[in-house]
């Protein structure tokens, strides 16, 4: 029976689009009543209503000033739904729609579908303690507290006097058999329902009390639908999808294939500017459709992935777009890496040993003071990271993230040294990407090889030391997630194949783990214990360094290795 289904539209922009919409339906045989919110200019609403008067089923209702979680939207729907029961006595359902709306399927494929279902009601109703997706901190309390000032223009007044309620146990009184619901604005109610909703001889307490309720269009139908309607679906025929703040998704001509496959008869958010879906829809291809039962549930799956990628981005990358707070993180870093401490210092030639024997790239000290220490001396590296160590201060994480997110794919190591910058120590340990592996004290071997004054060595050793062990200190936290490995120099050097074996079983993929046949060759370490007795013997105390005997004893002459200890 066409003319059965009323349209309602509540239009405050894109006037032109509204025009087109409020057509279409009325081609169909269903008239439209439109509300042009208060806040649009005289000119321009006169202008819109004078290229509508051609057409008698499109009829303007009173305006009211609407704004975000206002009463006004309320009132603006009430003003309409009169006007649409007074004018057109034919309408069996009346459907709530939005200036931004676009009819997804024909027309008559929606009245049709209400006809099979004439005493039906369809709105998404649910009590607080039923619904997850409220967002802005209030859910029981939008029906007990007072909202006088306005969320958007007077936030501070909103957010005071809120807390001022609170702190003086302040509530509003539920009218008498009331039991407040909630759920989308955009319904479709029956003829019967919302002539009760609008005869009820109590309205007026009613209306006096969601005036004070924050955003009453998700409650005030929502909840008085249940004292009336005989037979609730409790959902909107509206595909309107919302972002992880409470905001509305908003499509665009690319979304065409995901409109069609909600089978969805109306959609919101749509962008003015969509040409190519409102050509789409807004003509007789839209009947290619086929007739079947609305399931927005099939596209659900994309907008949890895209509340996720907003929310959490993917790992290890960061953008203007997304630049999370501390501890937000989607994973530190995109791919796992290795930083050796002390390694480089004890054995000659280390890097060229752990990329030969690893097939990963080896870099020197990545973040050494004078400058970036690219494996093969490059100078450039992907991601256009270069060696200048003022531009990679300027913020150490992001060269970091940066470097592991542009060569993901090859597992990279570098060297880091108390002589390096330090800030990048936190971020390091706690990334579960990162496997450290600390030899203490083996900064003492370049300066133990170096012919410098000894009062200088003294001093440098003293300011290597204390930077060490507050680094040790970072590695040691209950907050560290980074796979720690930390040896003495002392007993590193006693067994130091069984170490170097574990280290290159965690680098190297299972198809070229191999018992290691070939081990770096370590630096001669002859006097160094005579230096470390004679850094004592000056009043600095080398203690990171183990027991350190004064004679050198041949490497795994005398103990066994023991085991090193494991910081998680």
């Amino acid at each position: 029976m066409t003319g059965s289904v009323g349209i309602i539209m509540l239009v405050h922009t894109a006037l032109h689009r509204a025009e087109q919409v409020a057509r279409h339906w009325t081609a169909a045989g269903c008239p439209v009543v439109i509300h042009v919110d208060r806040n649009v200019s005289g000119r321009v609403y006169r202008d819109f209503a004078r290229s509508l008067s051609d057409d008698p089923q499109i009829l303007f209702s009173r305006r009211h000033r609407c704004e975000w979680g206002s009463w006004g939207i309320v009132a603006a729907t009430l003003s309409a739904a009169e006007l649409m029961l007074a004018q057109f006595p034919e309408v069996r359902h009346v459907y709530l729609a939005s200036g931004a709306c676009l009819p997804l399927r024909p027309v008559q494929e929606l009245i049709d579908y209400l006809e099979l279902r004439s005493s039906t009601d369809f709105i998404e109703s649910a009590t607080t303690a039923d619904v997850p997706w409220t967002v802005g901190g209030l859910d029981e309390e939008r029906f007990t507290l007072r909202f006088p000032f306005s969320w958007k223009r007077q936030r501070y007044l909103f957010d005071r006097y809120v807390e001022l309620q609170r702190r003086l146990g302040m509530k509003r009184r539920i009218p008498e058999g009331l039991v407040p619901h909630m759920g989308s604005q955009w319904w479709c109610l029956t003829r019967q329902t919302l002539s009760a909703i609008l005869e009820d001889p109590k309205r007026g307490t009613y209306e006096r009390y969601f005036r004070r309720v924050w955003i009453p269009d998700e409650s005030f139908f929502q909840t008085l639908v249940r004292r009336y309607s005989t037979n609730i679906e409790s959902r909107s025929l509206t595909l309107s999808k919302f972002d992880f703040q409470g905001k509305p998704h908003i499509f665009y001509d690319d979304h065409l294939q995901l409109l069609r496959r909600s089978d969805c008869f109306v959609a919101r958010k749509i962008w003015p500017r969509a040409d190519r879906l409102y050509q789409a829809f807004l003509t007789d291809s839209a009947g290619a459709m086929k007739r079947t039962e609305p399931n927005p549930g099939k596209i659900d799956r994309l907008f949890a992935k895209a509340v996720e990628r907003r929310t959490h981005g993917r790992p290890g990358l960061y953008m203007q777009s997304r630049f999370p707070n501390h501890g937000w993180e989607n994973g530190i870093t995109s791919h796992p890496y290795s930083v050796f401490q002390g390694f480089a210092e004890l054995f000659d030639n280390f890097e060229s040993w752990l990329a030969k024997s690893s097939g990963a790239r080896v870099h020197g000290h990545l973040f050494a003071p004078e400058r970036v220490e690219f494996a093969g001396g490059q100078t450039l590296i992907n991601g256009a990271l270069t060696d200048s160590a003022a531009t990679r201060d300027y913020d150490p994480k992001g060269f970091l993230t940066s470097l592991i997110w542009n060569m993901r794919g090859e597992r990279q190591c570098f060297q880091f040294g108390p002589a390096d910058n330090q800030k990048i120590n936190w971020t390091v340990a706690r990334d579960p990407n990162a496997q450290i592996s600390v030899i203490t004290g083996a900064w003492a071997v370049p300066l133990f090889r170096s012919n410098r004054n000894f009062a200088e060595l003294r001093k440098e050793a003293a300011r290597l030391q204390r930077i060490e062990s507050k680094h040790l200190d970072i590695l040691r936290s209950t907050h560290v997630k980074a796979r720690v490995r930390v040896w003495n120099m002392a007993e590193f050097i006693e067994a130091p194949m069984e170490p170097l074996q574990s280290i290159l079983d965690e680098i190297r993929p299972a198809i070229m783990r191999q018992h290691l046949a070939e081990a770096p060759r370590m630096v001669a370490l002859d006097g160094f214990g005579q230096f470390l007795q004679n850094l004592k013997n000056q009043g600095m105390h080398p203690y990171l360094m183990g027991d350190f005997p004064v004679e050198q004893v041949a490497v795994g002459a005398k103990k066994p290795a023991r085991k090193p200890y494991l910081v998680r």
